[in-house]
């Protein structure tokens, strides 16, 4: 991957491609910050993305559900390979495969850390680490994945 500086405006270009994406329109999802082979994502708590339903006790805080979190790690994964294809916009990136490993419950904003681990000619891999705050109060992390991307290169 090149050590050449991400542009400008590559943050407000992805945040673009978000926006036109149906779910992740929905979900809130924001693009805070890119740089060649890290990405970082967030999604804001919204109840509407809670566990909560009969039987919850409004004592406990609503924990924001795991397919949440998975989403982000796939998402963040994927377009944090995106600097990586020799053209970032009409190339493609498709998953292969995802792991991952939830933590413990989150109860807060959820902000993703894409790592890339490698990027090869037809397949890429990133790690990702997804934090939140937890139902206790402190912000941990409350998932972790890694992700296996076809790489489409025009």
């Amino acid at each position: 991957m090149s050590d050449a500086d991400v542009p400008d405006q590559t943050t407000d270009l992805l945040q673009r491609y978000v926006d036109a994406h149906g779910y992740l329109s929905w979900l809130g999802a924001r693009v805070e910050s890119i740089e060649y082979g890290e990405l970082v994502m967030t999604i804001p708590f919204d109840t509407k993305l809670t566990n909560s339903g009969p039987g919850e006790s409004s004592e406990m805080p609503a924990r924001i559900h795991g397919g949440i979190a998975a989403t982000l790690i796939d998402t963040t994964g994927g377009i944090a390979l995106r600097p990586a294809l020799d053209d970032p916009i009409n190339g493609g990136v498709s998953t292969i495969n995802l792991n991952v490993n939830y933590l413990r419950p989150a109860a807060g904003d959820l902000t993703a850390t894409a790592e890339v681990i490698r990027a090869g000619t037809s397949v890429g891999v990133s790690a990702v680490t997804v934090e939140s705050e937890t139902p206790d109060g402190e912000t941990k992390p409350v998932a972790t994945g890694q992700g296996a991307y076809r790489l489409f290169r025009p």
